[in-house]
Protein backbone atom coordinates (compact mmCIF):
# COMPACT_ATOMS: atom_id res chain seq x y z
CA UNK A 1 0.00 0.00 0.00
CA UNK A 2 0.95 3.61 -0.41
CA UNK A 3 -0.51 7.04 0.23
CA UNK A 4 -2.01 9.06 -2.63
CA UNK A 5 0.85 9.61 -5.12
CA UNK A 6 -0.32 13.10 -6.16
CA UNK A 7 -0.51 14.60 -2.68
CA UNK A 8 2.12 16.13 -0.42
CA UNK A 9 1.62 13.96 2.66
CA UNK A 10 3.59 16.29 4.94
CA UNK A 11 1.32 19.21 3.96
CA UNK A 12 -1.78 17.02 4.33
CA UNK A 13 -0.66 15.82 7.75
CA UNK A 14 0.03 19.42 8.83
CA UNK A 15 -3.39 20.53 7.59
CA UNK A 16 -5.04 17.77 9.64
CA UNK A 17 -3.05 18.74 12.77
CA UNK A 18 -4.05 22.40 12.28
CA UNK A 19 -7.71 21.47 11.83
CA UNK A 20 -7.58 19.33 14.96
CA UNK A 21 -6.01 22.17 16.98
CA UNK A 22 -8.70 24.61 15.78
CA UNK A 23 -11.49 22.20 16.73
CA UNK A 24 -10.01 21.59 20.18
CA UNK A 25 -9.74 25.35 20.71
CA UNK A 26 -13.38 25.84 19.62
CA UNK A 27 -14.44 23.05 21.95
CA UNK A 28 -12.68 24.66 24.88
CA UNK A 29 -14.01 28.15 24.15
CA UNK A 30 -17.61 26.92 23.90
CA UNK A 31 -17.48 24.87 27.09
CA UNK A 32 -19.48 27.41 29.15
CA UNK A 33 -22.32 27.54 26.64
CA UNK A 34 -22.80 23.79 27.09
CA UNK A 35 -23.09 24.07 30.88
CA UNK A 36 -26.44 23.29 32.52
CA UNK A 37 -28.99 26.09 32.33
CA UNK A 38 -30.22 27.53 35.63
CA UNK A 39 -33.95 26.88 35.94
CA UNK A 40 -34.64 29.34 38.78
CA UNK A 41 -37.48 31.57 37.52
CA UNK A 42 -36.83 34.12 40.24
CA UNK A 43 -33.53 35.08 38.59
CA UNK A 44 -34.27 34.37 34.92
CA UNK A 45 -37.54 34.92 33.05
CA UNK A 46 -39.28 32.09 31.22
CA UNK A 47 -38.38 33.34 27.71
CA UNK A 48 -34.79 34.02 28.70
CA UNK A 49 -34.58 30.51 30.13
CA UNK A 50 -36.03 29.06 26.92
CA UNK A 51 -33.44 31.00 24.90
CA UNK A 52 -30.73 29.71 27.21
CA UNK A 53 -31.93 26.12 26.79
CA UNK A 54 -32.02 26.52 23.01
CA UNK A 55 -28.51 28.02 23.05
CA UNK A 56 -27.29 25.14 25.19
CA UNK A 57 -28.83 22.59 22.80
CA UNK A 58 -27.17 24.28 19.82
CA UNK A 59 -23.83 24.37 21.66
CA UNK A 60 -24.12 20.66 22.49
CA UNK A 61 -24.95 19.82 18.86
CA UNK A 62 -21.94 21.84 17.72
CA UNK A 63 -19.74 19.95 20.17
CA UNK A 64 -21.05 16.61 18.88
CA UNK A 65 -20.13 17.68 15.32
CA UNK A 66 -16.66 18.75 16.49
CA UNK A 67 -16.10 15.43 18.26
CA UNK A 68 -17.18 13.50 15.17
CA UNK A 69 -14.80 15.56 13.01
CA UNK A 70 -11.98 14.97 15.52
CA UNK A 71 -12.56 11.21 15.18
CA UNK A 72 -12.46 11.55 11.39
CA UNK A 73 -9.17 13.49 11.65
CA UNK A 74 -7.67 10.78 13.85
CA UNK A 75 -8.78 8.17 11.30
CA UNK A 76 -7.27 10.17 8.41
CA UNK A 77 -3.95 10.51 10.27
CA UNK A 78 -4.04 6.77 10.93
CA UNK A 79 -4.60 6.09 7.21
CA UNK A 80 -1.55 8.26 6.42
CA UNK A 81 0.57 6.26 8.90
CA UNK A 82 -0.73 2.97 7.45
CA UNK A 83 0.00 4.18 3.90
CA UNK A 84 -3.63 4.06 2.79
CA UNK A 85 -4.58 7.74 2.67
CA UNK A 86 -6.46 8.82 -0.44
CA UNK A 87 -7.75 5.40 -1.41
CA UNK A 88 -11.52 5.01 -1.81
CA UNK A 89 -12.90 2.70 0.89
CA UNK A 90 -15.42 1.22 -1.56
CA UNK A 91 -13.63 0.63 -4.86
CA UNK A 92 -9.97 1.00 -3.88
CA UNK A 93 -9.23 3.60 -6.59
CA UNK A 94 -7.48 6.87 -5.78
CA UNK A 95 -9.77 9.69 -4.69
CA UNK A 96 -9.29 12.77 -6.87
CA UNK A 97 -6.58 15.04 -5.43
CA UNK A 98 -8.82 18.13 -5.78
CA UNK A 99 -11.54 16.33 -3.81
CA UNK A 100 -9.05 15.57 -1.02
CA UNK A 101 -7.76 19.14 -1.07
CA UNK A 102 -11.34 20.37 -0.67
CA UNK A 103 -12.04 17.91 2.17
CA UNK A 104 -9.05 15.94 3.52
CA UNK A 105 -11.43 13.72 5.51
CA UNK A 106 -13.34 12.32 2.53
CA UNK A 107 -13.34 8.50 2.33
CA UNK A 108 -14.84 7.82 -1.10
CA UNK A 109 -14.12 8.77 -4.68
CA UNK A 110 -16.75 10.87 -6.45
CA UNK A 111 -18.23 7.82 -8.20
CA UNK A 112 -18.72 5.81 -5.01
CA UNK A 113 -19.97 8.83 -3.08
CA UNK A 114 -22.75 9.45 -5.61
Amino acid sequence: MMNHPELDMQATRQRLFTLRAELLEESESSRESRDPVMLDQTTVGRLSRMDALQGQAMAKAGEERRQLTLKRITAALSRIEQEGYGECIDCGEWIGPKRLEWDPLVLKCINCAS
